[in-house]
């Protein structure tokens, strides 16, 4: 009787999980995504949307609006600026063109206009506009 039973669990060997191989694993199939439909609206040869663009109202003045402006301010001053001074300047050129969002704040504290001209900034040194310059300073390339 010892024979039909496992040592480790007391189960008939039949049913008992060692010394057995694992069951083989169970192909799982996936039924096959239905193939999109292209309406006419979509489809790469149609030259005009079915419905045109949505235009969102912005909150706050995008960095690619202030890029003008900070190359002039630099220009102005001769090429090189520290940040402070850009930015009263750039204040005093764009004060009644700043949205109702500009004057508010980033979580980090700093007012969302000046966090733009921040990444214009970027955005103009990696387009070969401007050069990092030193801590604090503004330089034009």
């Amino acid at each position: 009787m010892s024979d039909d039973y496992c040592d480790l669990c007391d189960l008939p060997k039949s049913q008992c999980i060692h010394g057995q191989p694992p069951p083989p694993p169970t192909p799982v199939t996936k039924a096959a995504p239905a193939p999109r439909q292209r309406s006419a609206a979509t489809s790469r040869t149609s030259r005009t949307p079915a419905t045109p663009p949505r235009t969102v109202a912005r909150r706050w003045t995008p960095p690619e609006a202030l890029k003008p402006l900070i190359l002039s301010v630099l220009e102005e001053a001769g090429g090189e600026l520290e940040a402070d001074e850009v930015f009263v300047r750039l204040e005093e050129a764009i004060q009644d063109g700043l949205r109702p969002g500009d004057r508010e704040t980033t979580p980090e504290g700093e007012l969302r206009w000046q966090f733009a001209a921040r990444r214009a900034r970027q955005a103009l040194i990696s387009e070969g506009l401007m050069t990092k310059g030193g801590p604090g300073m503004w330089k034009l390339a």
